[in-house]
């Protein structure tokens, strides 16, 4: 009896380790592979988002799962890989590598890096598709996230957290007021994450020039999926992104990250989906598309003091074609963002730069996160220009305008000068509060228009460092400080009114 006992145990042992042998050994065969796809047998407990590994060392993702054989990306390429050739479970979802060593590195879709500057040496990873915050970890956007640039500042503000789409169509200037938010986040003590996908390489080395020129990649992280990578990699590109920023977000400090941009990665996701043979929807989209990037932007946020206390913040990128913002990916992003920014091709054609549409640009939670000196020197300007923008449109045939009318077009006018802005000059907050007070309380009325940008940032340069100080270090304009930019530009106009007569 106890030699039966004996026998039935052992066999009990060997039944269970042979049990865990397979559950982590657990292997396929490709029956079919091509187009960056392999349909593979014999992965049966493999999960959704798994990572495989083949026989050739490449790596891919399960993204489809059928009762006979599971659907896998490649990583990678497909040479060496055919019928019959193995494949392997690694158990783990595909994650990258995070820490403080990526900054200021140039890293593809897996977190690996592409510059050329040695091995990063990174102690954890995380997952890249991960869910995102709920909404009890969740604070209110309070904390102005400043990019730099007077317009948006001034009337489509951005806070901490906040996700701002930037749409316009090609060329209208979309990734330079991206750059410019980044270089502006100098001493900020905020982490910046650049996604490219499915850019040209020239162009994500010449942006990476820019920022090291500027000093800007000391707190930067660059990740590329090229135009030259697969789908795949285009496709696990922004999630990528967002792993790596929401590891900073975790330790309670500040991230601003870009998606440029999403167009090309839905392009991306269509290609893969339609490779894996799902039903084509509408534009030939999967019907998942919206869940591609919501789940992508949700996860743009502030957490509260308990769970961290960090923000990210996302300014996704999109291009419409002709303007069309009903397009199917334009309206999906737009419903998910809190805001947008839009360019159009018109102001951008007639040398305002940047070419924000006023009238179509919106922030929705950015007024709560304003500086305070910017809402009380920027208040009346957006009703200003839309006013301005009306004006303009009915005098263009007419020639004897009333006094009233002419004079709201010459303020338009002005305001519009000021609203332009040369690329890689970021303007810190006490620029933007004194060239505002005095544009909105119409205090260049009497500066030749020519001259009228020019002027405020000479103005600005002559005030003296006490006065600016106080500005930039408690965000408000007092009484005083108004009276002593009203007088200081007094005493400066008279100074070059010379100038101007001769």
């Amino acid at each position: 009896m106890n030699h039966s006992d004996e026998i039935l145990s052992i066999l009990r042992e060997e039944i269970e380790q042979y049990d865990n042998r397979t559950r982590c050994d657990e292997t396929g065969t490709v029956i079919e592979v091509g187009d960056g796809i392999a349909t593979v047998y014999g992965l049966n407990r493999a999960v959704y988002g798994e990572l495989v590994q083949f026989d050739t060392g490449v790596h891919g993702i399960v993204l489809d799962l059928k009762r006979d054989s599971v659907g896998v990306v490649l990583l990678g390429s497909e040479d060496g890989l055919h019928e019959g050739s193995a494949v392997s479970r690694t158990g783990r979802a595909a994650d990258v590598p995070v820490g403080d060593a990526m900054i200021g590195r140039t890293v593809n879709a897996l977190g690996e890096p592409i510059d050329g500057l040695g091995p990063i040496e990174t102690t954890e990873r995380r997952p890249i598709e991960r869910e995102a915050s709920g909404v009890v970890s969740r604070e209110p956007v309070n904390q102005p996230m400043q990019t730099g640039i007077l317009a948006i500042d001034a009337m489509v503000p951005i806070g901490r957290g906040q996700r701002e789409l930037i749409i316009g169509d090609r060329q209208t200037g979309k990734t330079s007021i991206a750059i410019d938010t980044i270089l502006n986040q100098k001493g900020q003590d905020m982490i910046c994450i650049y996604v490219a996908i499915g850019q040209k390489a020239s162009t994500v080395a010449r942006l990476r020039g820019t920022l090291e020129k500027y000093s800007a990649l000391d707190y930067s992280i660059i990740v590329s999926a090229t135009a030259a990578d697969g789908a795949p990699q285009q496709y696990i590109a922004p999630y990528a992104g967002a792993a790596i920023g929401e590891y900073f977000m975790s330790q309670g400090r500040d991230v601003l990250i870009v998606y440029d941009d999403l167009s090309k990665h839905a392009v991306a996701y269509r290609t893969l989906s339609l490779l894996l043979r799902r039903s084509p929807g509408r534009e030939a989209y999967p019907g998942d598309v919206f869940y591609l990037h919501s789940r992508l932007l949700e996860r743009a946020c502030r957490l509260t003091p308990e769970y961290g206390g960090g923000s990210m913040t996302a300014l996704p990128i999109i291009e419409t074609l002709a303007g069309d913002v009903s397009a199917y990916i334009p309206t999906n992003v737009i419903s998910i963002t809190d805001g947008q920014i839009y360019l159009e091709n018109d102001l951008f054609f007639a040398g305002q730069r940047p070419a924000i549409n006023v009238g179509l640009s919106v922030s929705r939670v950015g007024g709560a996160a304003q500086t305070k000196a910017i809402k009380k020197t920027a208040g009346t300007l957006r009703i200003d220009l839309a006013r301005f923008r009306e004006l303009e449109v009915f005098t263009q045939f007419s020639s004897d305008l009333d006094k009233d009318t002419q004079q709201a077009l010459e303020h338009g006018k002005r305001l519009m000068e000021i609203l332009k802005q040369p690329l890689c000059h970021p303007m810190p907050v006490w620029r933007q509060a004194v060239i505002l007070y005095a544009a909105t309380n119409g205090l260049l009325s009497d500066v030749p228009l020519d001259r009228v940008r020019d002027f405020v940032q000479k103005f600005a340069d002559s005030l003296p460092d006490s006065l600016l100080t106080e500005i930039q270090s408690t965000g408000t304009l007092t009484g005083t400080a108004a009276e002593q930019i009203r007088e200081a530009l007094k005493t400066y106009k008279d100074q070059v009114s010379a100038a101007w007569q001769a």
